[in-house]
């Protein structure tokens, strides 16, 4: 007989395990991983927060890895042969969100890729997976390289997210370069003396910084940052209702190896050249798409009435027919209401059509809205 100790004591702990613990964290099993999900005050509490203030997230469960080879072309072009972003035309220093994906242009993952400004790493790019899949994305990257190119995990670095609207005023505290630094790019910066990876990005929805430093130094950053007075400790309950406002994707929810860019509304992700150029996995189904639309898309939901609908609740038009399914529900504290998204086919996604969610047999009415479902609050610097 398995015991729930046992079962603790089977999951990984990240570098901040224990001081989750000395906080009242309520843990819970996720992507291998004892983690928090909630703290003291709760996750309604925390999300308000977040969006008020700043919030601070353990996130060392996600994988990190380097790129490398003999110049930066060459890794470029190495890992554009299995995603469909452009790579070769980052700029040094800046992130690309793009996706993981299979011969049948299935999403495997999503992934951020940074171009590194440093010199040592000029013939490198830095990769971030989500947690749940980077065993399986690490081999199969690694399996799928040109000769010369190499990944290396990073497994002795942990990796935390301040986000709010306070972000940047606590982190200038301990790092004053932390202003300079625009959304969508990376590069190291000295946090309280440590030198750290901070890149500005996040999935909040929010102005924030991702931090990824040595894990013998995480627990020390991590107490500074909580004792200033507008951070507090977010878990995964709030992350996710966070994210669901902003509209932002979870992997193994929203989408999957059964989706492809299009109908999940991100053809954004892959540049002119890729598209010209028509040499990533599923290119041919991909582009067949862009042409000719795909079957379904992702929509952002509005249900009635205060109870929310969760993922896998069925979509149905006025009529009672079934048109699609939702892939991530909640309550949104922010908006004050239930929201959701989901799939539905793509003649039924004109934003303002009604439709009913069949919740326990019973139909409730519902809408479809634009995403996100808040005003995203991103830093960008203006050009001059």
């Amino acid at each position: 007989m398995t015991t729930q100790q046992d079962h603790t004591e089977a999951l990984k702990v990240t570098p901040l395990h224990a001081l989750h613990v000395e906080l009242g964290a309520k843990m819970v099993p996720f992507a291998g991983y004892d983690m928090p999900v909630q703290y003291k005050d709760g996750v309604l509490a925390e999300h308000l927060h977040t969006r008020a203030a700043a919030g601070l997230f353990d996130v060392s469960h996600m994988g990190q890895a380097w790129i490398g080879g003999p110049d930066f072309e060459a890794v470029a072009r190495a890992l554009e042969a299995l995603v469909p972003g452009d790579l070769l035309g980052l700029a040094p220093g800046a992130i690309r969100y793009t996706l993981l994906l299979n011969d049948e242009g299935g999403i495997r993952d999503d992934l951020m890729v940074t171009r590194p400004v440093e010199p040592e790493r000029a013939n490198a790019l830095f990769v971030i997976v989500n947690a749940a899949c980077k065993e399986r994305d690490f081999a199969h990257i690694a399996a799928n390289l040109a000769p010369g190119i190499t990944l290396k995990p990073v497994t002795d670095r942990a990796l935390l997210a301040l986000q709010g609207p306070k972000a940047e005023e606590v982190l200038t505290r301990f790092a004053p370069d932390a202003p300079s630094l625009d959304f969508m790019h990376a590069r190291v910066i000295e946090v309280a003396g440590i030198p750290c990876y901070v890149s500005r990005s996040g999935y909040t929805g929010e102005d924030g910084f991702e931090i990824s430093l040595p894990e013998k130094d995480a627990m020390a950053l991590t107490r500074k940052l909580l004792a200033e007075p507008e951070v507090k400790p977010i878990g995964l309950g709030a992350r996710d209702s966070l994210r669901l406002e902003a509209g932002l994707c979870l992997y193994g929810h929203d989408i999957d190896e059964t989706t492809t860019p299009i109908e999940a509304g991100l053809g954004w992700t892959i540049g002119k050249r890729r598209r010209e150029e028509a040499n990533f996995p599923g290119a041919k189904i991909i582009l067949d798409q862009i042409a000719n639309g795909a079957g379904r898309k992702r929509v952002g939901l509005l249900p009635e009435g205060k109870a929310p609908a969760r993922e896998g609740t069925e979509i149905v038009d006025k009529s009672g027919g079934k048109i699609g399914t939702i892939t991530s529900g909640g309550y949104g504290p922010t908006v004050g209401g239930p929201i959701a998204m989901g799939y539905v086919d793509t003649a039924e996604a004109k934003t303002g059509t009604e439709v009913e969610l069949m919740v326990r047999g019973k139909g409730r009415p519902a809408r479809i809205v634009a995403m996100p479902f808040i005003a995203k609050r991103f830093h960008r610097t203006e050009k001059k």
